[in-house]
């Protein structure tokens, strides 16, 4: 691996998902996010409570995804290395809690519609 390209970054991740569960992940990231982006259109503002209850799933969504990698990947948290290993398990964690935070908001709002005008 002599370059970093998008191509090389594709290949890596279907390598290490296998290519159903990669674009399977892709499909979904892309529908969740669609439906964020129409549920903050259609109400055209943020609900506090609906947002603070996103906030409390984060750290679960933290260490699912922290999880769903290890399990993935047949690994353990013993086999970390070094700091790089470390900075990725904590890239993970951090997209997964961010993750969970825009599912639960995007669910919560399209279950039930705040009353906003």
């Amino acid at each position: 691996m002599e370059e970093l390209t998008f191509g090389t970054m594709i290949a890596v991740f279907e390598e290490m998902f296998g290519r159903g569960l990669f674009w399977a992940l892709v499909v979904a990231g892309v529908a969740v996010t669609a439906a964020y982006i129409y549920v903050l259109v259609r109400d055209r503002s943020l609900s506090m409570r609906k947002y603070l209850v996103a906030q409390i799933a984060m750290p679960f969504g933290a260490v699912a995804a922290v999880m769903f990698v290890l399990a993935i990947t047949n690994s353990h948290l013993r086999d970390l290395g070094g700091p790089v290993d470390l900075i990725v398990f904590l890239g993970i964690a951090v997209m997964g809690a961010i993750g969970a935070a825009i599912l639960v908001y995007t669910v919560q709002s399209l279950i039930r519609r705040s009353n906003v005008v």
